[in-house]
């Protein structure tokens, strides 16, 4: 049933492995769509977790099909304590992202763990989920989906910019959304700081006293997938082949390897940014607490870097796919082909209904 107010719970989990991200939001519709995000909360990955979902790129169709129940299983208890220690009542959908095991577009193939129909039940709620594999059957990249709520919740900034696992941005060119992922961030800067026994490099003070390698800055800068139009999209899949091998190889300091690798997220994000001038750019996800790639991103541009509240910057994806599904509950276009390169717009994801 199509209605101007919706409840819902919005589930993200990010290549970063920060942890699950949970909102309870909610959105209205009155010719023009607004959201407020009533509760929040992360939930940390136990150690054991964060090893297997590291490790998925490797492993066997069978064993993936394992970990995939498991996951719901997890996914589902999480969500429960998240709606129980708040006290949520009133819940449209439960609309989850799952957590990404392959991604190979180019191939055909994309595939998140955590969307099981048997979810629903778990939660005894309705579950929309899935929302990449229609996009990648209809020749689509199957990512960035965020830009749909860049353009309808967050249309008075020129540029959306996020700084998790990857970058990706979204802005309008010619009257289209177009969207597409920039490089690599967190994925690659908390890899090398856990060589130190740290989760992430805090407000990057380590990468501030390394020295930037330039000869490796130039290497980085130099990478195919910079010169690729859009849409494209990154996955571990590339860092693993084309990132990690190419740092180790030149045996630096890990401080002078995040001063290097923070300059060249700095100079490719603003590559992107400096496309328009004088405009505004929100800048959200984790990376924004990396004061020092924030202060090498505002020297190389002009535009203003506009850092939002906190719920914002951590929770804008897992709102906006709260908001996805939500489209989808309302038979609505929630993937636009001008972003992910499919043959049309198209309404994406799976509901599996719950019966109270």
């Amino acid at each position: 049933m199509i209605k101007d107010l919706y409840n819902v719970v919005g589930v993200m989990s990010g290549t970063s492995l920060d942890g699950i991200d949970l909102v309870y939001v909610q959105f209205k519709y009155d010719g023009s769509w607004h959201f407020e995000i009533i509760y929040s909360e992360t939930v940390a990955y136990e150690s054991q977790w964060v090893d297997t979902l590291r490790g998925l790129v490797s492993a066997t169709s069978v064993a993936l099909k394992e970990i995939d129940f498991h996951y719901t299983n997890l996914l589902s208890l999480k969500i429960k304590s998240f709606i129980n220690g708040y006290k949520i009542k009133t819940i449209d959908a439960i609309c989850s992202h799952g957590h990404t095991a392959l991604h190979r577009p180019d191939k055909g193939l994309t595939y998140q763990i955590g969307n099981l129909p048997h979810l629903a039940k778990l939660l005894e709620e309705n579950v929309v989920c899935d929302f990449r594999v229609q996009d990648v059957a209809l020749g689509g990249q199957g990512a960035p989906l965020v830009p749909i709520g860049d353009k309808l919740l967050f249309s008075n900034y020129e540029f959306c910019l996020n700084l998790g696992g990857f970058a990706n941005v979204s802005t309008e060119v010619d009257g289209e959304r177009i969207a597409y992922d920039i490089c690599p961030v967190n994925i690659v800067l908390n890899h090398y700081v856990k060589q130190l026994g740290l989760n992430y490099d805090d407000e990057g003070k380590i990468a501030s006293t390394g020295h930037i390698n330039f000869l490796l800055l130039q290497k980085l800068n130099e990478l195919d997938f910079y010169k690729m139009n859009y849409p494209k999209s990154l996955g571990l899949e590339w860092v693993d082949s084309n990132i990690f091998p190419l740092i180790d190889s030149f045996q630096l300091e890990i401080k002078d390897i995040l001063a290097t690798f923070v300059e060249h997220i700095a100079l490719q994000l603003s590559i992107e940014i400096n496309k328009k001038q004088q405009v505004s750019v929100l800048v959200t996800g984790g990376g924004v607490y990396n004061k020092f790639l924030v202060d090498r991103l505002q020297v190389f541009t002009k535009n203003t870097i506009v850092i939002p509240s906190k719920s914002i910057i951590e929770f804008k994806e897992a709102l906006i796919f709260g908001f996805l599904g939500v489209l989808k509950l309302r038979n609505e276009v929630n993937c636009l082909k001008s972003v992910t390169g499919a043959s049309k717009n198209h309404c994406s994801g799976k509901i599996f209904n719950f019966k109270k």
